[in-house]
């Protein structure tokens, strides 16, 4: 920032296993699942358990420098993907559309960037598009009207979107 002050910090910073910074003073955040879990006992707890986490990692990016963060994960949990497991809050759509706004708004407040990801869905499959080429499937009009669904509903609080290495 000394030498560009325009020039973009990011880091790819979720919680749960995704979560670069875990020292000096870094709260460690659980898997979106965990919340994705409360929300079936607790939907508002967890509204608000999802805010309190986007605030606090904000926060304590923002303190470092960092403006933008690759986070929420907008994948569904599908039940077989290794690589999204965990990360993924929850298997429907709706549930993963309002806790991911809540962690967003969260973030916003805290005056971190967000990005949604992997449009437009990488949870369906197993392969790990680190290590394999996945293939999706499944038709166009089954991936936009599950998979894809948070992307449209979110489209007023996405900073932006990074697409899946997944071939459909």
């Amino acid at each position: 920032k000394a030498v560009r002050p325009d020039a973009l910090i990011c880091v790819d910073h979720e919680g749960g296993r995704v979560q670069r910074f875990r020292t000096d003073g870094f709260t460690h955040l659980p898997p979106m699942r965990a919340l994705g879990e409360l929300w079936m006992r607790d939907a508002l707890r967890a509204s608000n358990a999802a805010s309190a986490c986007g605030y606090v990692l904000g926060s304590e990016l923002r303190a470092c420098g960092v403006d933008f963060s690759f986070t929420p994960v907008l994948d569904l949990d599908w039940g077989g993907s290794g690589v999204i497991g965990d990360r993924a809050f929850h298997a429907d759509a709706r549930v993963v559309t309002l806790l991911a706004k809540s962690l967003m708004h969260g973030l916003l407040e805290a005056g971190v960037a967000n990005c949604g990801k992997h449009f437009p869905g990488h949870g369906f499959v197993k392969a790990d598009s680190h290590t394999d080429i996945p293939v999706d499937r499944r038709s166009l009009k089954a991936i936009l009207s599950d998979d894809a669904a948070p992307y449209g509903w979110l489209s007023t609080v996405l900073t932006s979107v990074m697409p899946a290495h997944v071939v459909y």
